[in-house]
């Protein structure tokens, strides 16, 4: 009967009235959802995080789920009710081509908040590959040999290198290179000369499949000098020095050899002193009669000598005959 219909209806629609009530008293109670949720990976190695809930009293909690994109169901990781705003990944959600979907929420007791959901995390996508390490650098004269390594262990696809390399001097000409090897050399190299080089990692899977990395902040190694350089320069250093000791051989039997005239030659010349000089100019000068009508005045004896500190003997010569004829009772000296 139609009111046997309309009955049904209306307890149907009480019972659900009922429950929609009790769930929103069940979830009424409601806690600030947590923000900034995200994976957050580097070199495939990946984690879960999110910024801290705060309340004014009681310590916040965090649940996180994980589902596949195959599967549209909610799993634990492993991080459930924990304090820390962080959850790493399990070894079963370290595929790197599976996509993957993520959600937390925070836990006060019996209250929760709402679910909040990251977006699908690919790791061969979405992870960032850092820069090879330098394991090794054997420098010669003319090269480099370097000896590298991947940051992560390698599953699929092959790995390259590139590789830019430059005189320190000349910053703006680069050399470039790419090798799949983690053993290689750059070649071709100036000796006695400082050279940086830079790698960055390139993870390729196939020809338009490519996940470029960070680039390594550069190196710098100065190559040293050859062999047959360094024996060069040997050689060269001790000619000179040979040179340089004959010369100075040469030089000291020179100076023994001829060390008179050498003498002869740096002696001043010797200068006639100037009154002499006068006087052999004029030699009839006042003071030379004034000194022979002196004598002549004088009856007693007498002896002058005349010294002069340049010209002495010339000058007594000249006076030998005037003087010496006295015999001398006394002596009178001229400077």
């Amino acid at each position: 009967m139609p009111w046997r219909a309309l009955l049904l209806s209306f307890l149907l629609l009480l019972l659900l009235l009922g429950l929609a009530q009790a769930s929103g008293e069940e979830s009424s109670p409601r806690l600030p959802a947590p923000k900034d949720v995200k994976v957050y990976s580097y070199n495939y190695r990946s984690a879960l995080r999110w910024s801290p809930v705060k309340v004014d009293r009681g310590v916040v909690l965090y649940t996180a789920h994980f589902k596949t994109g195959a599967f549209n169901q909610w799993d634990e990781m492993n991080c459930t009710r924990i304090t820390q705003t962080e959850c790493s990944f399990p070894l079963s959600l370290n595929e790197r081509l599976w996509t993957f979907v993520f959600r937390v929420r925070s836990e006060l007791g019996q209250m929760t908040s709402d679910w909040v959901e990251t977006n699908p995390f690919v790791a061969d996508r979405d992870t960032t590959i850092g820069p090879p390490a330098v394991n090794s650098v054997i420098v010669s004269s003319d090269s480099l040999l370097i000896s590298v390594s991947p940051p992560f262990e390698s599953q699929e696809g092959t790995v390259w290198y590139h590789v830019s390399y430059w005189e320190n001097a000349t910053t703006t000409t680069k050399k470039e290179m790419q090798v799949n090897n983690a053993l290689f050399k750059i070649e071709n190299l100036k000796q006695m000369t400082l050279y940086c080089f830079t790698i960055e990692i390139e993870l390729a899977r196939n020809l338009h499949d490519r996940i470029p990395g960070l680039q390594r902040i550069p190196e710098c190694y100065r190559t040293p000098m050859s062999e047959t350089t360094r024996d060069a320069y040997i050689i060269t250093t001790f000619t000179l020095v040979g040179l340089f000791l004959i010369l100075i051989i040469i030089g000291l039997f020179f100076l023994w050899r001829h060390h008179k005239t050498i003498k002869y030659l740096c002696q001043p010349p010797l200068k006639i002193p100037s009154h002499i000089e006068e006087y052999l100019r004029d030699p009839s000068m006042p003071h030379l009669e004034a000194l022979e009508n002196y004598h002549e005045e004088a009856p007693h004896d007498s002896l002058c000598v005349l010294y002069f500190e340049e010209g002495r003997e010339a000058y007594d010569d000249t006076l030998d005959g005037n003087t010496r004829s006295h015999s001398n009772s006394g002596e009178c000296e001229v400077t």
